[in-house]
């Protein structure tokens, strides 16, 4: 896919070197000529220096020839103008944009084509939001995502020294669990993925990728991990678009939510913008005696915030230290983030991984809906809607045991109209099935796709 992406900040470089790993034909626009070289120097990509938003930058960019255009630059205007230049003038298919304006979204006539020719927003403060969200409502879990509009779950947990799953081979999970809809997928010990089978033992301490009906979703996390005391006391360090989008949404669910800002006029923004039940607090995450004067040892979850990776990881350590039950790190860096996931940060949160998440199923071939990245970016887990008929389609009327999937890849549910299923090797797919599939690693991603590429002959 040749993909053309306005902006080489943060997003856009994460959105490059994201996608030119699968084999995508990339070009990057930017005006920073220090941070062009910097991607050309790490990545097999190519680079044009200028404004996105100039007819003549985008044809030298290659526009005419794009099969998708992504315009994640630090202006939301610019982002508009350039979808709008690239569709009109250039006929580029897709368009995505990167747009921080909160309210935008609720007006689709601005994105169509008598609009600015935007086919879909991508907005990281609104995805990671979304994201520490379930991780505070699922306290026991390291990740969750939703599939089928919210019906199917992937969640990721550590099994407990209790759970009822420990010491049992994957096989015997309906034994274990007959009041619960589920499967389980994948495996992780001490950091290396099993590929795991029916006979795989689970053990205290692995980390499982389980498949479930969300209406089953909690019964089936604290059957993997002791239940915790569920989350009422929240703190959060950084009051920026993600502190301040996460802490509206918690107050408005009767949370006890309280953010510390370090800069003042932020502070009195903040307190216009929030509800009066949200304490905000003038000061640094890093500072101890603030900390315990706010009892940070009595807060269920803590969760650090600011754009800056080194303070979000020494304001969470020493929240932990002084008695935090939970806390949750935003970190950019991947190396820092694989380091701190596990240790005495319980969960470190990659932005970039949440964007990418958003942006993938319009970069994904054949009909998938939704994508979602797991382990710390390494596996995929995708919705791919099956159409045709045996004929035409690889997976339509075959039976999933016969469906040759990647080795470690497998269909872990379907969504039949309103019915969910955990299919087993008998279980025929049929047309408009929305199927969860699990990919290990996204190098195997091309050959699932392809599988629910219809042929010539559907059409």
């Amino acid at each position: 896919m040749k993909i053309l992406i306005m902006g080489a900040g943060r997003v856009g470089t994460s959105v490059a070197e994201n996608l030119v790993s699968e084999q995508n034909d990339i070009t990057v626009i930017d005006t920073n000529v220090d941070q062009l070289r910097y991607l050309q120097e790490r990545l097999d990509l190519r680079v044009v220096h200028g404004d996105g938003t100039q007819v003549a930058v985008l044809e030298a960019a290659g526009a005419a020839d794009t099969d998708l255009f992504v315009a994640c630059s630090a202006s939301d205007s610019a982002n508009m103008v350039s979808c709008k230049i690239t569709r009109q003038l250039f006929n580029v298919p897709r368009r995505i944009a990167r747009i921080r304006i909160p309210d935008f979204e609720d007006h689709p006539e601005l994105m169509g084509d008598e609009g600015f020719c935007i086919d879909a927003l991508i907005s990281p403060e609104r995805s990671v939001t979304a994201y520490l969200h379930s991780l505070i409502e699922f306290p026991e879990a390291l990740q969750v995502v939703e599939f089928a509009d919210g019906r199917i779950s992937v969640v990721t947990v550590r099994v407990g020294h209790g759970s009822a799953m420990a010491h049992h081979p994957i096989a015997q999970l309906r034994d274990v669990w007959p009041d619960v809809s589920a499967r389980v997928v994948d495996v992780v010990r001490d950091g290396r993925p099993l590929q795991a089978d029916r006979g795989t033992v689970i053990a205290p301490g692995d980390e499982v990728v389980l498949v479930v009906d969300s209406r089953h979703a909690r019964r089936a996390i604290r059957q993997l991990r002791e239940a915790e005391k569920s989350v009422h006391r929240v703190m959060i360090a950084g009051g920026g678009n993600i502190g301040l989008r996460l802490a509206r949404q918690l107050a408005k669910e009767n949370y006890s939510v309280r953010i510390i800002e370090h800069d003042l006029k932020r502070c009195e923004y903040l307190v216009a913008e929030l509800p009066h039940n949200v304490l905000v607090l003038h000061g640094s995450g890093t500072d101890e005696e603030l900390l315990e004067r706010e009892n940070i040892g009595d807060m269920d979850t803590w969760l650090a915030l600011t754009s800056d990776d080194e303070d979000n990881i020494m304001s969470s350590l020493l929240a932990k230290r002084l008695g935090a039950r939970k806390v949750i790190a935003l970190i950019n860096r991947p190396a820092y983030g694989e380091l701190m996931q596990g240790s005495h940060i319980d969960i470190a949160v990659s932005p970039a991984q949440a964007t990418m998440s958003e942006l993938l199923r319009h970069v994904r071939r054949g009909d998938i809906v939704v994508a979602h990245r797991l382990r710390q970016g390494v596996a995929e887990a995708i919705e791919a809607v099956a159409h045709g008929d045996r004929s035409s389609s690889k997976v339509v009327g075959r039976t999933v045991g016969s469906i040759r999937l990647p080795k470690g890849a497998s269909i872990g549910a379907l969504a039949r109209g309103d019915e969910i299923i955990m299919p087993d090797d008998d279980t025929i797919i049929q047309t408009d099935d929305h199927v969860i599939v699990f990919v290990p690693s996204r190098q195997m991603m091309p050959r699932v796709e392809k599988l629910f590429q219809v042929s010539a002959s559907f059409f």
